[in-house]
């Protein structure tokens, strides 16, 4: 444990800012220094925190938090905001089950005003709070934090320029951890910086503003872009002055004696309209090991204080992600036209790996989703064949896209969706429910899901080969089961799945990675008397609509199985059996998929057990279903 005297004094805010300001130092390093013991516990995003140590103690000394708004993009920089904000005796219980979450949660805290776990909201739910407060007729402060990585989402500039025409009190910061957008950090800065962030300057800006409107137009107009230009020379900060904003920057994110007085002059400042501080900070700051690191410790497991060495899983099963990577790396060794796209997640997407092979045709478009699909689209009608690499819960920002420039054009844009199904400590905003769903809607689209592996290898090669149409295939987090990989990727033929074992009065359809499950599952049936055969779907679309037609009329019971939300595999399967009239002759039908609902962060193979989706529960609804559940049950009993 960290010796944190004084930030043993502070449970809330209001304890902060009762300290004189010359102790926010000794603040500020038993914050990062109790930041970084308490991750090394529960493992998460560090070096985003670490960054934003200072800025979060001069944050919540100067402004009246929670009354004053503090609404942080993506969520993963808020642990010390965390500590700060009464949940420190709970910060070793992050991302865990029944802990605190990962990131900004509004049923958590009052502190948190606004849930956050993806990129680029921040200041569009900022302007949201700062008009409903003009409009109640309050006087709160709303303040906007967003890193740079932010900025790169296009709703970031759409929030900025909404911003602008509106012109409410409005305070945006941004973090500039890694865009060297500005001049250098220096004592000329922060000086120019307090001044014009001064009461005195903006009054005397106005009052020349004012005095040039008596001027004929070209004189008024001269003044105005003279005075801007000056500014935005010495700042650099043309770009959001031209959006609307009051600029102010770039300053010294980790000095408290630029922060200070810079926030508390914006913060004190009566005069109307959006104002975007600059602060240049170091991701991973203060931690010589997150420093030095390339990532600097963006995400991390457990780890050794004392050496930043970090626990390594125990698995000797590849992980998905690098199977898939590994699988592209092939099929671009002999097809020169495979390119790959992410959005700001090289590492967690495997691209990284491509990207070393392949540096161009490796392309990394930032936070932008709907930029990474429509490019893509612009890729595939030239002939390319590119892979967009995305979450399934990222590729969510961007189904206008999927839809207008993919699907109704036929472009063969490959979807390879990350993190399908339960994520475990990323908790409810990572979790990749809704993919067979918004994809398999879409005319065109083949939806694919690989149950091991190997399939994953041929899964690649089938969307290398799909030349026509858009495909998808989505796979889960962490290691795969563990079956031998085959030496190369072969094509599958669309819409034909397999069977796995053969059984004559239960048959469990499984689409995707809880095959293994079914298995165990239709092993306890037999054992109850039930045999039970079970197949891979292998496609969600086109459906293979004879297996599905074998197994209903060959078996009284039916059940599907997928780590997905409703609507997804199973109403591709109705469809079928409703069509071909076989739920008019008794047939019994099950859908086994993830609860209506919105589970919290747990270890992933917990979050399967709650949502039914384990050998356990689906044997369980099985036998419910031909009314054997409550026999079993008192069987036990006895």
């Amino acid at each position: 444990m960290a010796d944190t005297p004084l930030l043993d004094t502070i449970r809330v805010p209001g304890d902060l800012r009762k300290l004189p300001v010359d102790a926010l130092r000794q603040v500020a390093d038993e914050l990062r220094a109790e930041t970084i013991d308490a991750v090394s516990v529960t493992g998460g995003h560090l070096g985003a925190g670490l960054g934003v140590v200072e800025l979060t103690v001069a944050l919540h000394y100067l402004f009246d938090t929670p009354d004053d708004r503090i609404i942080w993009d993506v969520g993963h920089q808020v642990y010390p905001h965390k500590i700060l904000t009464g949940r420190r005796d709970r910060i070793r219980t992050l991302r865990k089950g029944g802990g605190l979450s990962g990131f900004t949660k509004r049923s958590e805290s009052e502190y948190d005003p606004f849930g956050a776990a993806h990129a680029s909201t921040s200041i569009s739910a900022a302007l949201g709070f700062s008009v409903a407060r003009d409009l109640q007729e309050r006087s709160n402060r709303v303040v906007a934090v967003i890193g740079d990585g932010a900025m790169t989402g296009g709703m970031a500039f759409e929030g900025l320029n909404n911003a602008g025409v509106i012109a409410r009190k409005l305070i945006v910061i941004l973090n500039d951890n890694d865009m060297s957008i500005a001049p250098p950090v220096g004592a000329l800065s922060a000086y120019l910086s307090r001044l014009i962030s001064s009461k005195s300057y903006r009054s005397l800006r106005d009052l020349g503003l004012q005095v040039s409107e008596r001027f004929p137009d070209t004189v008024r107009k001269t003044a105005h872009r003279a005075e801007s230009y000056v500014r935005g020379i010495l700042t650099g900060g043309t770009l959001f002055e031209e959006l609307g904003f009051f600029y102010v920057g770039p300053i010294d994110g980790h000095n408290l004696d630029h922060l200070i007085p810079v926030l508390r002059n914006v913060r004190d400042d009566t005069a109307e309209g959006p104002v975007l501080i600059h602060a240049v900070t170091r991701k991973g700051k203060g931690y010589a090991p997150a420093e030095g690191s390339s990532d600097r410790y963006h995400g991390v497991g457990k780890f050794d204080v004392a050496t930043g060495k970090i626990a390594k899983s125990t698995s000797n099963k590849p992980s998905w992600t690098g199977v898939f990577a590994d699988s592209l790396i092939e099929q671009a060794r002999r097809d020169d036209s495979i390119v790959a796209i992410t959005a700001a997640m090289p590492s967690g997407t495997g691209i990284d790996r491509f990207g070393d092979v392949f540096p161009e045709r490796t392309f990394d478009v930032g936070l932008a989703e709907q930029h990474a699909v429509t490019f893509a689209a612009g890729l595939a009608a030239e002939g390319m064949k590119p892979f967009a690499a995305i979450y399934s819960t990222f590729l969510q920002r961007a189904f206008d896209q999927i839809v207008h420039d993919v699907a109704i054009q036929s472009l063969p844009v490959r979807f390879a969706m990350d993190r399908a199904g339960f994520v475990g400590a990323d908790g409810q905003t990572h979790c990749g429910a809704f993919d067979i769903a918004y994809m398999g809607c879409l005319p065109g689209m083949v939806v694919m899901a690989p149950a091991d592996e190997a399939e994953l290898v041929h899964m690649v090669a089938t969307a290398v080969a799909i030349d026509d149409r858009p495909s998808a295939f989505r796979y889960p987090r962490g290691s795969g089961v563990g079956v031998p990989l085959p030496e190369q990727g072969q094509p599958l033929e669309l819409g034909r799945g397999r069977i796995m074992r053969e059984g004559t009065r239960v048959a469990l359809l499984s689409y995707g990675a809880r095959l293994q499950d079914a298995l165990e599952a239709a092993v306890m049936l037999d054992a109850s008397g039930l045999s039970t055969t079970v197949a891979d779907a292998r496609f969600a679309k086109p459906v293979d609509g004879e297996l599905i037609m074998r197994l209903a009329t060959n078996h009284e019971v039916l059940l599907t199985v997928e780590e997905g939300s409703i609507g997804g595999f199973a109403s591709q399967v109705m469809h079928v059996l409703a069509g071909a009239g076989l739920f008019d002759s008794g047939l019994i039908f099950r859908p086994v998929i993830m609860p209506d609902a919105f589970l919290d962060q747990d270890a992933p193979e917990i979050q399967v057990r709650q949502a039914g989706l384990d050998a356990s529960a689906i044997v369980s609804t099985v036998l419910a279903a031909v009314g054997l559940e409550e026999h079993q049950q008192a069987r036990g009993s006895s």
